[in-house]
């Protein structure tokens, strides 16, 4: 007991950048803790590119699955290809991922200056949000069921 005080007392707390290493860590130790409580696994990532015709990058989505939840982390397309239905095809590409490794549920959030009506518009449902954003915005939360007809 004296030894983990006195452990305790003399730990260091740094404040730095980015972290790559304690980045790793805090996820290993958390998934293990995860997967203890709940025995759904480990996260899995997982993408979805899009690419115009000259092979450049021209939008995407990352995401996350675990057990049968799945996160959308990132969705983006290119200013030029924006309203011609890409976001859609990404999305639904995403969705069909989600559902091929077993997820039956799928969450993201969206701030207000973003697209949370695109996401309405896909049959996501508004399940919270945040305030603080900067500008007076929010970070609106989603979620949306894949086995509902």
């Amino acid at each position: 007991m004296a030894t983990e005080q006195h452990r305790a007392r003399t730990a260091t707390l740094r404040i730095g950048g980015e972290d790559d290493e304690l980045e790793r860590r805090l996820g290993d130790e958390l998934d293990a803790f995860n997967s203890r409580v709940t025995g759904a696994g480990n996260w899995e990532d997982f993408s979805v590119r899009l690419t115009d015709a000259h092979g450049r990058l021209a939008g995407g989505l990352t995401g996350s699955v675990w057990g049968t939840l799945c996160t959308v982390e990132m969705l983006w397309i290119r200013e030029d290809l924006r309203g011609a239905g890409w976001g859609s095809r990404v999305l639904k590409a995403a969705e069909q991922e989600a559902v091929r490794r077993g997820c039956t549920d799928m969450t993201l959030s969206s701030y207000t200056f973003q697209a949370p009506d695109f996401y309405r518009k896909h049959g996501y449902r508004e399940t919270g949000r945040s305030e603080g954003v900067p500008g007076r915005h929010c970070d609106v939360y989603f979620h949306k069921s894949l086995t509902a007809p």
